[in-house]
């Protein structure tokens, strides 16, 4: 995957949003792990929060990022699993304009790589909203190194050849009317 260096780094704002009933921001691993790398890319941690497990709860603050003009992308980690806590994907399907079924499925064909068929009690997503990228990664430390080190690290790089998220970041309103 080739870095034009070339290219201009345009950094992106992005906000963590950390999924779980037990995590305080000191035993936040996975969120730590994701700001780290974040900002360790050249892009600037725009937010960072732990919620519980609660689709309205998680909902409620997706849809404060994506209004907020200075949040591009919103990466989550935790709540994809299949138990009745999980419902981290059907609190981004409230707020989801478009999927990108792309991110699942190649974040789970990596996972399969490492973990086997275990992968299949992923739902880790990604979607657009509002102009602002969504995407949800499992709350597992490995999960999260997977999605970044090998997805979004890469997307999020505005200089990432043959083509990036970044490069489509000012075109992601055009299905609104003009008055947005």
């Amino acid at each position: 995957m080739p870095i034009n260096e070339n290219l201009k780094f345009l950094p992106v704002h992005v906000a963590v949003l950390t999924v779980s009933d037990t995590r305080d921001l000191a035993a936040d691993k996975s969120g730590q792990i994701l700001a780290e790398r974040i900002t360790a890319a050249g892009h600037r941690l725009a937010d960072r929060r732990i919620v519980r497990d609660d689709a309205e709860a998680i909902a409620a603050i997706l849809r404060e990022w994506i209004a907020d003009a200075e949040v591009d992308v919103v990466i989550s980690t935790g709540g994809t699993g299949v138990t009745g806590r999980d419902v981290t994907p059907e609190a981004f399907q409230r707020v989801l304009d478009k999927e990108i079924p792309g991110f699942g499925e190649l974040f789970r064909m990596l996972s399969y790589q490492k973990i086997g068929t275990s992968t299949i009690q992923s739902r880790a997503l990604g979607g657009v909203a509002g102009g602002t990228y969504l995407f949800a990664l499992p709350g597992s430390s490995g999960a999260v190194k997977d999605g970044w080190d090998d997805i979004l690290r890469f997307q999020l790089d505005s200089r990432h050849q043959p083509c990036n998220l970044v490069e489509l970041m000012p075109r992601l309103l055009e299905h609104l009317p003009q008055d947005h």
